[in-house]
């Protein structure tokens, strides 16, 4: 189908109408400035945030976005004069001036899902992930993070690759059982915040989640691909099932957000952005969190903008997201606001004082009037200077408007240049298998140094165990039960001093680099 042209510097959002401001653009090299898509459920947010998709996919900006209800998968497909909204969308376009550029068209998408049932399987690695990120996963206290991190640093100075949950739970089963030598270098170590770390992980495990840990890894150069006709690929992300588990999303969404950080380099104010990143139900990110998290996405929204990426946080009030971050999102789209009760009323003040006033109209008035598919909106001008609050009619979308069938999807999922790369997991030796044959290894010498001893004559064997302990000498069974706790006393010791000799070898991990290694 015939594409329309488009000006790679301009993005046209909506506007015009006898009511209305002149169209609303979003100027392309202000785009990494970050922004807002906000407004109460059902008022047209996920159209918002699919025209801006095309928008950006067809000037050649890769796109990352996740579909929590499953109706972006339509951005596969083209639109339809069969459609029963074809007749509003053409008065839309022709309203806002729109109607001469406006057409059909679809995108090219690439389907992605951590359970991957949906999309091409996500992984990463437990390492990879890193404490800090884990901590907040699992729900963890002070504590327990605190041990967390040591069976981190035992993983790296003992060469120790963590993969997958089987790794971690084998390295810190490991760290429960040498608890006391680790305690004398690192602090206590306390069997029960093992414990606890262990059940957290077994809830993680049965909800699926381990899954998402181990090898292939995504390759993050495979989210900012173009198509052969240098569109940006759209990355949709099944969002339905995972929403089920919130903390799980949210967690990863950051995770993703802090490895582009740490591996894009610096291209300060492009003409376009390299990638945008859309973040739906950004609210569960900060729900709960702790202020240090908080402050460490504060510091990834501030600086990746020099990296070339745009962040869009889509929630449904502008209280959800802090001031902090909220003053870093120049671009906002704010669909209405109910103002029902008092808190209501109060978050829709908030959001109106937050926006350049319009001596036309009341902000505030307008964002709790605006209807569906309409918005309150202010874009960054030249200079990056925020623009005068405008009444907007939201262009109609290209695309289909909803769900593709699961048919469709598995065509686009089949036809995807990335089919069969993340399809297999690879499974290759880490903690859990060194671990294991160390076990395995502690034990047959402790088998043989028992058989040794029970083919030498009982004195010798008495004498032996009591000039080891205590100097005096024990009876049979007292003996015997000495052997057996030397193996184990030797065994960790042995470890112990393993480890010792090979301190300060680090396995850098990428998740938010430098700055988190303050923590």
């Amino acid at each position: 189908m015939e594409r329309w042209i488009v000006d790679v510097s301009r993005i046209f959002v909506g506007g015009g109408g006898a009511d209305y401001a002149a169209p609303q653009i979003l100027l392309s090299k202000y785009a990494n400035r970050h922004g807002l898509i906000a407004g109460a459920t059902g008022t047209g947010k996920t159209v918002t945030l699919q025209i801006l998709a095309e928008s950006f996919s067809a000037r050649g900006v890769p796109v990352f976005l996740s579909d929590v209800k499953g109706d972006l998968s339509g951005l596969a497909r083209a639109g339809s004069a069969e459609f029963k909204l074809h007749d509003a969308f053409l008065k839309r376009a022709v309203t806002i001036g729109f109607a001469q550029d406006y057409v059909y068209d679809a995108f090219p998408v690439t389907f992605w899902d951590l359970y991957g049932e949906k999309g091409h399987p996500v992984r990463t690695t437990v390492a990879e992930m890193g404490p800090l990120l884990l901590s907040r996963l699992l729900e963890l206290s002070e504590v327990q993070e605190g041990v967390l991190n040591v069976a981190f640093r035992v993983a790296d100075e003992e060469g120790l690759a963590l993969l997958d949950l089987k790794d971690l739970q084998a390295l810190l089963t490991w760290v429960g059982e040498n608890r006391g030598e680790l305690s004398l270098r690192y602090g206590n170590v306390a069997t029960s915040s093992v414990g606890a770390i262990q059940r957290r992980l077994l809830v993680l495990e049965n909800q699926g989640a381990a899954q998402f840990f181990g090898e292939p890894a995504l390759d993050l150069g495979d989210i900012m691909a173009t198509d052969l006709d240098g569109r940006g690929r759209i990355n949709i992300l099944a969002a339905d099932r995972l929403m089920r588990a919130p903390r799980l999303y949210a967690t990863f969404l950051l995770w993703l957000l802090s490895e582009l950080f740490e591996s894009l380099p610096e291209v300060g104010d492009p003409e376009k952005p390299r990638l945008v990143f859309f973040f739906d139900e950004a609210h569960l990110l900060f729900d709960d969190a702790p202020d240090a998290l908080v402050d460490k996405v504060e510091q990834v929204a501030r600086l990746i903008r020099s990296k070339g990426v745009g962040v869009y946080f889509i929630t449904q009030s502008p209280g959800d997201v802090p001031e902090d971050i909220l003053g870093q999102l120049g671009n906002r789209i704010q669909h209405a606001l109910r103002a029902y009760t008092g808190r209501d009323q109060r978050e829709l003040r908030a959001a109106a004082q937050t926006y350049r006033g319009n001596p036309r109209f009341d902000t505030e008035a307008a964002i709790r009037e605006v209807g569906v598919g309409e918005a309150v909106t202010s874009l960054l001008e030249a200079k990056g200077v925020p623009g005068m609050v405008e009444r907007t009619l939201i262009r109609p979308p290209s695309s289909q408007l909803g769900p593709i069938t699961d048919a469709e999807r598995a065509d686009v999922i089949a036809a995807s240049p990335f089919a069969g790369k993340y399809d297999i997991t690879v499974e290759r030796q880490s903690a859990h298998e060194v671990l294991a044959a160390r076990a395995a290894e502690a034990a047959r010498a402790a088998a043989e140094a028992e058989a040794a001893e029970e083919d030498a004559p009982i004195e010798q064997r008495e004498f032996k165990t009591a000039r080891r302990y205590t100097g005096k000498k024990v009876s049979r069974s007292t003996a015997r039960r000495s052997r057996s706790d030397s193996v184990g006393t030797a065994f960790a010791k042995s470890l112990a001093r393993s480890l010792g000799s090979s301190a300060g070898r680090t396995i850098l991990r990428g998740v938010l680099g430098g700055l988190f290694k303050g923590r």
